[in-house]
């Protein structure tokens, strides 16, 4: 058996006047993700680690943020997408680990969710989907509630 490793990060501008979404799920906050799709932070690092792990680019080589096609896009769409491709590269996916990093809100009441939701896209189970949080200890963008960053790591096996 074949095991590769990916990683993956995401960065995204917390702005008024927008939806946040995280791990597919619609989080209530004052301020949303800025970005070409929906700007969901750990679906996006969550494709990076896969296609990484594939090595088949990132992110933005298969879902340019130049593309009217991917604008305001569902980022559950855009993982189901990456899904397929690693799969047709004769991958499936052992697990996925997960940080957050932001100040606010606070998501433990939402990482059951997410971690259902993309289980449910990647034919996992919860089990396989580990979704952590932290904050920056109010340093730097995240620290002031300007940004949020997701990191994540995977397992393929061929």
């Amino acid at each position: 058996m074949g095991l590769r490793i990916g990683y993956g990060v995401d960065f995204h501008q917390l702005v008024t006047g927008r939806d946040l979404y995280i791990g597919g799920v619609l989080i209530p906050h004052d301020k949303g993700a800025l970005g070409h799709s929906d700007a969901d932070v750990l679906l996006h690092a969550i494709c990076d680690a896969l296609l990484g792990a594939a090595c088949l680019g990132d992110i933005g080589v298969h879902f340019p943020d130049t593309s009217s096609e991917f604008k305001n896009i569902d980022s559950k769409i855009l993982l189901r997408k990456t899904n397929e491709l690693i799969r047709a590269e004769g991958y499936s996916i052992v697990n996925i680990d997960s940080t957050l990093c932001l100040e606010a809100p606070k998501i433990k009441p939402y990482v059951a969710q997410m971690q259902q939701v993309i289980a449910d896209i990647l034919g996992l189970t919860i089990k396989d989907i580990s979704i952590k949080a932290t904050t920056t200890e109010t340093m730097g963008f995240v620290g002031r509630k300007e940004g949020l960053v997701a990191y994540a790591a995977c397992l393929l096996q061929s």
